[in-house]
């Protein structure tokens, strides 16, 4: 009987006594997945898992099938981040699941809750290092990537293993998980009734964490002393899902807030409280930052160097499930830890009903520097040039993203993600996803699925044609599975421009420079969907509007200025330059 042919099934035992019946190593994954209420697997068939792909599917699971692991991987990723279930990715062994690594890697770093499941070789052949098909350690190399890594040799321990997955998943911070099924254990047969007892359904997987009272004591006599307090909204806030919660803290304190980018929308960008476009004020000038899941990472300069004020003048209450994660780059004063939800609570409790309002000099300050950054910017969104530059682009997306508040924003780029950031507003939580804490390309195509799929919400993936590249054939996927999708590439020939020329005058093209002119709605139009090409923000607009309003997958080729993008975005400085000036040698 082929793999693909076994069902849960019944036989005679050898005295003939009445048949028994009998699973195997397919059927106790799949059920042991939706035991615990995991319904979709992003993946790529091939050998050993192409048939628990299959009988997935035929047992009611949704199975989407990408064109290439990583973009697989990144759809499960932020499937765990809309979610807070684990995303599923299931790739073959070795080259597959090497392809999938750069996505679990991601998902930890960024505290998305996935499970990357892999078949593998066989043990004893790959720790004698005999040569067999796709022979690797995949265990050992995906240990140092991801928050925990499990291998399952015996079809009885199938149960114990995907619990022990998704507890690891999504318990404490949330991060990424391998688990290893060599091909062998998926042809194992047991007991069905014994294999149904094998089964685990784990039982509150990610328990709150409760704040340490005097701790949030500590936190509150900090803010109450503070004459210019901020906020400062993270991803991890977002991933709580205590959107209600956090509103009433940030408005309750009357502290003006800045949300990171994928806490865009946590309360609308247009809140009087929002300070997003007084940021470089406020982190320059805030004496008490509450750091409610952020980091102080290198996106929020380490909390020192030029974009803070001078050393020790700001003073830090970090909220994070992570106590490894205080003083990571500077002193925290008031280390706050447990769940977002539990910790917020905590603090609205403290605060009572009399919370004073910060200095009125301070909202002043920012209200002021609100305005006038938003009016220098309001003439250069409203430009409808051609060639586009990215400000009249984005602006025209600004629009639509207003009047169509439920739309997921998909973004990824230099130039392109780091002007969207500060130009298109967000008026709903957990509607902008991007590239996070590495700030690595390609994870656009496979957000943009998975965003669909989860949520049934149209998406606009914008994108930057650089990043595009790297996960562009999943239009294909995209048309296949008829998502609400409209990507807008927004194409300038090259990376950051492409107008570079290369230094030593030969014939190849400079390094950061694309065919010019290239029409990347037709790559659309040829597996379906709806291609177009427009020149002005007004067009681009009108084709948006017109792909969300129809559902169909859409690619939109947006011809922006080559010459109107800048090196590496908003991070330069994180490029370095040669100072060395080398001779060319004689002819």
């Amino acid at each position: 009987m082929a793999a693909s042919d076994i069902t849960t099934s019944s036989r005679p035992d050898a005295a003939g006594a009445p048949e028994r019946e009998l699973t195997d190593g397919f059927h106790l994954v799949i059920d042991a997945l939706k035991l615990n209420g995991i319904d979709t697997i992003y993946g790529v068939p091939g050998i050993p898992i192409t048939d628990l792909g299959r009988l997935a599917q035929a047992e009611g699971m949704r199975v989407i099938s990408f064109r290439h692991e990583q973009n697989a991987g990144n759809a499960a990723a932020i499937a765990g981040f809309l979610t807070k279930k684990p995303g599923i990715c299931l790739t073959v062994s070795a080259p597959g699941f090497l392809n999938g690594l750069t996505a679990l890697a991601n998902a930890t770093t960024n505290c998305f809750p996935m499970i990357l499941i892999s078949g593998s070789s066989e043990r004893e052949i790959v720790d004698l290092q005999q040569g067999d098909y796709e022979e690797m350690d995949q265990l050992a190399i995906a240990k140092p990537l991801c928050k925990a890594a499990f291998r399952v040799l015996h079809a009885a321990d199938i149960g114990i293993g995907v619990a022990r997955a998704i507890r690891a998943a999504v318990s404490g911070r949330p991060g990424g998980v391998y688990l290893d099924l060599p091909a062998k254990l998926f042809a194992q047969v047991m007991d069905a009734e014994a294999g149904a007892r094998s089964l685990v359904e784990v039982i509150d997987p990610a328990p709150a964490q409760i704040p340490a009272p005097a701790a949030v004591r500590r936190a509150l006599d900090l803010l109450k002393g503070a004459k210019r307090p901020l906020i400062i909204l993270g991803k991890g806030a977002a991933y709580a899902q205590a959107d209600e919660a956090i509103r009433a803290l940030v408005e309750r304190s009357g502290i003006p807030y800045v949300p990171m980018s994928m806490a865009k929308g946590l309360l609308p960008d247009t809140h009087p409280q929002s300070a997003g476009a007084a940021r470089s004020l406020v982190l320059k000038e805030a004496d008490v930052v509450l750091l409610l899941g952020a980091r102080l990472n290198w996106l929020l300069s380490h909390g020192k160097g030029k974009s803070w004020g001078e050393p020790g003048s700001t003073r830090f209450i970090q909220v994070d499930i992570e106590p490894r994660e205080m003083d990571s780059n500077v002193e925290i004063a008031a280390p706050l830890v447990g769940d977002i939800g539990s910790c917020v609570e905590a603090l609205l409790d403290g605060m009572g009903s009399g919370w004073a309002a910060p200095p009125s000099a301070w909202l002043e300050a920012i209200a002021a520097r609100k305005e006038a950054n938003l009016s220098k910017m309001a003439g250069k969104l409203r430009k409808n040039a051609a060639p586009m530059d990215f400000h009249g682009a984005l602006g025209a997306l600004r629009d639509v993203m207003a009047e169509r508040p439920e739309t997921i924003l998909v973004n990824e780029g230099a130039n392109t993600l780091d002007l969207a950031r500060g130009i298109i507003d967000m008026h709903r939580p957990r509607k902008r996803l991007d590239v996070g804490t590495w700030g690595v390309m390609g994870i656009g195509m496979g957000f943009a699925v998975a965003a669909a799929i989860e949520t049934g919400h149209p998406v606009l993936a914008v994108e930057g044609d650089s990043a595009f590249g790297f996960s562009g054939m999943e239009v294909e996927t995209i048309c296949r599975y008829q998502l609400p999708v409209c990507v807008v590439v927004f194409n300038n020939n090259g990376i950051y421009r492409g107008t570079d020329v290369n230094p030593s005058g030969g014939s190849d093209v400079a390094t950061t420079v694309f065919v010019a002119g290239s029409r990347y709605d037709r790559m659309m139009e040829a597996f379906g969907g709806v291609g177009v090409n427009v020149t002005t923000p007004d067009e681009l607009g009108r084709a948006v509007r017109a792909a969300l309003d129809s559902g169909r997958p859409t690619l939109i080729n947006a011809e922006i200025d080559p010459a109107a993008g800048t090196e590496s975005g908003n991070i330069g400085s994180l490029n370095p330059q040669s100072s060395v000036q080398r001779k060319k040698p004689a002819a």
